[in-house]
């Protein structure tokens, strides 16, 4: 089979990563390949514990008083939370379940914030006696978390009311205007029983500027309610800080060469049908953008329109908190020959690299670990399927243009999965195990140390 040239392939390779590459060059994850059997997940608490100082000092630098709940839906693995725990950050659950793992791992109930729409009446009634914010969602669901307080009790309900994002009107998510006004009135008939924090949103995207207006809309309706006697002296932004997993050029240059020819079976992909891989604002540096943006109707911007209403600003990263926090490793099972290209199957399923579910792709591009060092170097194009018996099981139906030529036994390793990635979509479909994660807590240029994580089922 030829080489063929670069030129013909486009790359998106992901952002450099010293402690990723220092656990590829450590010999270790073949070591775990062979002890597992089969694919699993590698964690890297330092990473979410950057990401989350990152963010921290976002908000101190613009004086603002803030909190950050991790979103635990972004991924189930039990160190992340123990990591929250540890350093008195949050937790945003929307099951019973992830509510028992936050508390089982160590944080506090009233570091949880309870989203989500129509919650179990059971999740309500912990949240109360944990102490926990809920983000009530709906009429009813108020008029459950009061009914659900106790006679008498010491601890009131703690709540944030869900706004309808004007910009999407037809989300099933939240109350519109006429809803909360009559919500707040609700929340003033109700006394003692509940404690009205303020209002919270999530929108769809990662736009900065819409986050920004909708942001500053909530302050106001927290100035409005103080007029009513509620405390309303919070604002949840939710989620929705982009992450970058690779530089510029490489994103918009792969955008601009990309067709149909460079996937398996002319698979094609609208670029909208993407994630946004590259973000001139990620992270922290978006929360920064966030808080300098002036809202539509006002001359300050967010952070001066927080400071002077005495309002704290919560948000709950998922991705954004897990930047560059692990990757996932499959071998190489077998190598069929196509015309120009090669067909890998792995030891696991797209199940671990959610976007295949979401008629998308996960664009990063896999290192190649060769079992023989002596493998030839070039240029060959692979495609990347699974080890099950449907056609549309692929990893990356993109023909990735690997360095040397993969052969059965290599090892690839996808970074960058920890956000949303590993587990979102995950099933032991053919009987297969689920892939397990191991938690590296040492990558400082020793060699590294892992456990299994202690995931709470």
């Amino acid at each position: 089979m030829a080489v063929i040239s670069t030129s013909a392939w486009p790359t998106l390779p992901a952002l450099p990563d010293p402690a990723t590459d220092a656990v590829m060059r450590s010999g270790l994850l073949e070591e775990l390949s062979y002890a597992f059997g089969g694919p699993f997940h590698f964690l890297l608490p330092d990473a979410f514990d950057a990401n989350l100082r990152a963010m921290r000092a976002a908000l101190e630098d613009a004086g603002v008083d803030g909190f950050v709940y991790f979103a635990k839906k972004a991924n189930k693995a039990a160190v992340w939370v123990e990591r929250a725990a540890a350093h008195a950050a949050g937790v945003d659950v929307a099951s019973l379940g992830e509510f028992r793992a936050a508390l089982g791992h160590g944080v506090r109930g009233e570091n949880i914030v309870v989203t989500g729409p129509a919650k179990d009446p059971a999740l309500l009634r912990l949240a109360v006696r944990q102490g926990a914010v809920v983000a009530v969602d709906a009429l009813d669901e108020l008029d459950a978390l009061i009914a659900g307080v106790p006679a008498g009790g010491v601890r009131p309900a703690r709540l944030l009311l869900r706004c309808l994002p004007p910009a999407q009107p037809h989300s099933r998510f939240g109350m519109t205007e006429a809803e909360l006004a009559t919500a707040m009135n609700r929340c003033v008939d109700a006394g003692d029983a509940v404690r009205m924090e303020g209002f919270s949103f999530h929108l769809s995207g990662y736009a900065v500027q819409p986050r920004a207006d909708l942001a500053g809309h909530l302050v106001d309706l927290c100035l409005k309610a103080r007029v009513l006697g509620l405390e309303a002296g919070r604002i949840s932004i939710g989620g929705g800080m982009a992450v970058s997993y690779t530089d510029a050029d490489s994103w918009h240059a792969f955008l601009a060469e990309q067709h149909g020819g460079h996937y398996h079976a002319g698979r094609t992909f609208g670029t909208g049908d993407f994630y946004p891989y590259h973000s001139p604002a990620s992270g922290a540096d978006a929360l920064r953008s966030l808080l300098a943006a002036h809202p539509e109707g006002h001359r300050q911007t967010v952070a001066e329109l927080l400071k002077d209403a005495d309002v704290a600003l919560l948000m709950e990263p998922g991705r954004a908190l897990l930047d560059r926090a692990g990757a996932t490793v499959f071998r190489v099972q077998g190598v069929k020959e196509r015309d120009g290209y090669r067909l890998l199957t792995v030891d696991g399923t797209s199940l671990s690299l959610s976007e295949q579910w979401f008629n998308s792709e996960y664009l990063p591009e896999p290192h190649l670990l060769p079992t023989d060092s002596d493998a030839p170097a070039g240029t060959y194009p692979a495609a990347v399927g699974a080890a099950t018996c449907l056609e549309s099981d692929m990893l990356s139906w993109r023909k990735i243009p690997f360095p040397r030529r993969p052969r059965t036994g290599d090892l690839l390793v996808y970074p960058g999965t920890a956000g949303y990635q590993m587990d979102s979509n995950e099933s032991p479909f053919h009987d297969l195990a689920l892939p397990p994660k191991v938690v590296i807590d040492r990558t400082d240029g020793t060699r590294p140390r892992w456990r299994l994580d202690r995931h709470i089922t």
